[in-house]
């Protein structure tokens, strides 16, 4: 008989309720991660005409030796679709800050290359983006919450995608 059956509450027949200090917690880091990303777009649209999104694939280009990576791997390094990153990389294009071109072999993958105009993009609008985010994160913690902030990131990325290579590599975790 189904009544005799006995459902253990850990598994799952209660919800496990956030304490008043993890719900702080988790209403803090979703604020974090919904305004500060806003802020960043509103400096760099304000002083380089650049969206946060755009400096990001610039500077990611700007990192590789010969300023090219295939769009695939921006896209999963900048936790992108490739439909955004192809509307992106089509208005930096226009503005002459990058080309794409077709990988050779099979397949239908693509290239993007930064050009001299996107690296010196990047270059005249990274100071006043460093700043505002030492402005709005460094300077707002203490060196020991950086890295509690650091370590605690690097715990919940691992949780979502143990297996994101590109995650490894922006966290510092492979070369």
């Amino acid at each position: 008989m189904a009544a005799d059956i006995d459902i253990d509450d850990e598994q799952g027949d209660e919800p496990r309720w956030l304490s008043p200090e993890e719900r702080a917690a988790w209403l803090a880091v979703t604020a974090f991660a919904t305004k500060l990303p806003g802020a960043l777009d509103t400096q760099l649209q304000r002083d380089a005409g650049l969206s946060f999104f755009e400096y990001m694939v610039l500077a990611v280009l700007s990192e590789q030796e010969d300023w090219t990576l295939q769009m695939s791997d921006i896209a999963q390094g900048a936790s992108a679709s490739l439909s955004r990153l192809s509307h992106t990389a089509t208005r930096l294009e226009n503005k002459g800050y990058l080309i794409r071109t077709r990988c050779p072999g099979a397949g239908r993958r693509t290239n993007a290359t930064l050009t001299q105009a996107g690296y010196d993009k990047v270059v005249e609008s990274a100071p006043g983006h460093v700043e505002t985010v030492r402005r709005l994160f460094i300077d707002a913690v203490t060196p020991e919450q950086l890295i509690a902030i650091r370590d605690g990131g690097r715990a919940v990325l691992r949780q979502i995608d143990a297996k994101d290579f590109y995650t490894d590599v922006a966290l510092g975790l492979r070369d």
